[in-house]
């Protein structure tokens, strides 16, 4: 079995040097938007769940811009601490970032404040995934654990195509993922 920490030591330095490599008039371009048979997916008034990048990550703070202009309701993962539950919080402009506050992780999060929402699409972040909807993150298990509790209508992965790995080991406590949007394709959706 692949060692799980060594893994995700070679998908972030995968994903490092892949962001790099891109022109900086490039990533201007990237995940504007979500694909039309993505955003057609996507019923009207529901809550849509992204991710505010970190360093390397997908800019999924766009399609929090994209889905706001058209009326949906945007959240956040926030968390009170380290190890603590995942909640969504509701981002409310995402087109003013100043209002958002670091997390344990120093991620932005909306503030303690901000509305509690249960998020009916999710976009969640990866460091690696799989042709048939595995997953891999961080390792502290946010994900898996609140989709196994919430699953919502839609669990889409955004990453990049350096983080596609056929080698990601999967078990029991893994949550799949419904589809997968990288910068070139959409894998799924997965059965």
């Amino acid at each position: 079995m692949t060692d799980k920490k060594q893994l995700r030591a070679d998908l972030k330095r995968r994903r490092a040097v892949f962001v790099a490599a891109i022109p900086p008039s490039m990533q201007a371009l990237l995940f504007n938007r979500p694909p039309a048979a993505i955003a057609d997916l996507v019923p009207a008034g529901a809550v849509v769940s992204v991710f505010h990048e970190m360093t390397g990550e997908v800019p999924a703070s766009n399609y929090a811009r994209w889905f706001h202009e058209r009326g949906h309701r945007i959240a956040l993962p926030w968390l009170a601490e380290r190890g603590g539950e995942l909640l969504f919080r509701e981002w409310a402009d995402p087109f003013a970032e100043g209002g958002l506050v670091p997390d344990p992780y120093q991620a932005l999060q909306p503030p303690a404040d901000a509305a509690l929402l249960v998020p009916d699409v999710m976009f969640c972040p990866l460091l690696g995934f799989t042709s048939s909807g595995g997953r891999i993150g961080y390792g502290a298990g946010f994900y898996d654990r609140w989709l196994e509790a919430h699953r919502p209508a839609l669990a889409i992965g955004l990453g990049w195509d350096c983080q596609l790995d056929e080698s990601i080991p999967i078990e029991p406590h893994d949550q799949p993922l419904d589809l997968v949007v990288t910068q070139t394709r959409v894998y799924g959706p997965f059965a």
